[in-house]
């Protein structure tokens, strides 16, 4: 009884054809902004992983311009160099 003169009302359709438009239709849709959102979140993410990972690589940027033991012991095991008097063996094992 309560509801009868709204449902009777021509606005109350026009406003509902709106709220649907609005929802699912618009190129701002609620649905796009909530993928937008998810997207967002996943970039932030993202950016706070690599924040992290540059904070690393200059710290060991650091640590090798400083300390040439570091310095060497990364060059024997990241690219195999050796001293003149020395034998490099690298075993490679299989993995099943």
């Amino acid at each position: 009884m309560f509801f009868r003169k709204y449902i009777n009302n021509k606005y109350f359709y026009t406003g509902l054809l709106f709220l649907i438009w609005w929802v699912f239709f618009d190129q701002e849709s609620i649905i796009v902004q909530y993928d937008l959102a998810r997207v967002r979140l996943g970039l932030e993410d993202q950016k706070e992983y690599y924040k992290n990972e540059i904070e690393k690589d200059e710290a060991s940027i650091n640590t090798l311009q400083n300390d040439t033991v570091f310095l060497e012991k990364y060059a024997r095991e990241k690219y195999y160099m050796k001293k003149d008097d020395e034998d490099v063996f690298v075993i490679v094992r299989d993995e099943d």
